[in-house]
């Protein structure tokens, strides 16, 4: 039997075909070879941008700190932090920004040291830290001692607050947590209250916080309340009526509307205002704003539930309080609901709330209704034929 030899694929190939398919394999290895080539080059650019922003970001730093040294709090090293910590031991607590260690000062003196995550730390937001406490002295706002700042290492230092946020105290998460009657409640109201006060007024320059909310709002061991955590705020001349941002900022829940609806009016102090009505709310009701487990449709949102109990007459249900205090909440709660009006224009300035929560309560005003979004005042408008409740009361 002939055996027939199967000619190989490339015989079946012109010279010219072939050539140009070593011409193909020959420049995808060019092309291979210079990619594996780039990919250092890539890194070594990449490292070198992240490296050089950094740098700046230091750079912007350490001039702010060489600019304002005569208004700045004490410098400390990283060992000297690491020291008063013992090594980062003790952790009290810890988020987006970074940890917060318990330590103690060569005086014996208590501290807490917030060291900035390197990840998530924002330059801009450690300078307005330091610049804005690190300039006021007031009862109701946090002392900042000193701080930290070597290259991407940067801590702040503040009193210790032995009793913790208030957050703890209103939505008490542990059996054995105290639970403060609503006469103390309000004294924390009140403080918070003067301390919000004093940064848009008693300064030399307008501080608005951007982030007031229990988290944020210190105990000391009289359960005098400390405002703190100023990383998002922003200063500006006392002349200054509204402010501009690029970007909303705070924490949902407590952020003001005009944050995300322009055409409701300007960014201003009264964003704050707003932010501390919610807060008062949750202070006097001992819930959150917004609860989706409610057990009706109508107290998922708080704030509008209890306005409709209060202007239809209603006694607001309190377990275990005495007649004064039912008094001293319902005084928080429509003040609170002045605060957190749509509107800036129709909120009261925060030397008037702190008017108000001295006022007898039967003198207060009842606000017109809290809304969230503008969407609800024309869905409201619409399906109500009378005219809205008149602002009788002077909010400036």
């Amino acid at each position: 039997m002939k055996i027939i030899k199967q000619p190989q694929p490339s015989n079946f190939l012109s010279d010219g075909t072939r050539k140009l398919v070593l011409k193909k394999r020959q420049n995808g290895w060019i092309v291979a070879t210079r990619n594996l080539l780039a990919i250092p080059f890539v890194l070594i650019f990449l490292i070198y941008k992240w490296r050089r922003r950094n740098l700046s970001m230091y750079a912007a730093i350490e001039e702010f700190i060489q600019t304002h040294n005569n208004l700045m709090p004490i410098r400390y090293s990283y060992s000297n932090i690491k020291k008063m910590t013992k090594g980062f031991s003790e952790k009290l607590g810890e988020g987006g920004y970074g940890s917060v260690y318990k330590g103690k000062l060569r005086s014996g003196h208590l501290v807490a040291v917030k060291v900035m995550n390197i990840s998530k730390a924002n330059g801009q937001d450690f300078i307005n830290e330091v610049a804005t406490i690190g300039r006021i002295h007031h009862v109701n706002v946090v002392q900042l001692i000193g701080f930290c700042a070597e290259e991407s290492k940067r801590a702040l230092v503040y009193d210790f607050m032995p009793n913790g946020s208030l957050d703890k105290y209103i939505f008490p998460q542990q059996e054995d947590r105290i639970s403060l009657s609503y006469r103390k409640m309000y004294e924390i109201s009140l403080g918070v209250a003067h301390g919000i006060e004093y940064l848009h007024r008693g300064c030399d320059i307008q501080i608005l916080h951007f982030d007031i909310k229990p988290h944020n709002i210190l105990l000391d061991q009289n359960f005098t309340p400390k405002i703190s955590d100023f990383g998002l705020a922003k200063s500006y001349p006392t002349d200054h009526n509204t402010v501009s941002l690029t970007a909303a900022r705070g924490t949902m829940g407590y952020m003001a509307p005009e944050l995300f609806y322009k055409n409701i009016g300007g960014v201003s102090y009264k964003a704050d205002v707003y932010s501390y009505g919610m807060l008062l709310m949750e202070m006097a009701s001992r819930r959150k704003n917004l609860n989706v487990f409610a057990e009706s449709l109508s107290q998922i949102y708080f704030p509008t539930w209890v306005y409709d109990q209060l202007t239809e007459g209603k006694d607001i249900e309190m377990e275990d309080t005495s007649e004064e205090e039912q008094k001293l909440a319902k005084k928080m709660i429509t003040v609170a609901l002045w605060c957190i009006q749509l509107k800036p224009s129709d909120r009261p300035s925060m030397n008037k709330v702190v008017e108000m929560l001295e006022e007898n309560v039967e003198l207060l005003q009842m606000p017109p209704k809290p809304f969230l979004t503008p969407r609800e005042v024309l869905a409201e408008d619409d399906g109500n034929t009378t005219n809205p409740t008149e602002i009788s009361i002077n909010i400036r």
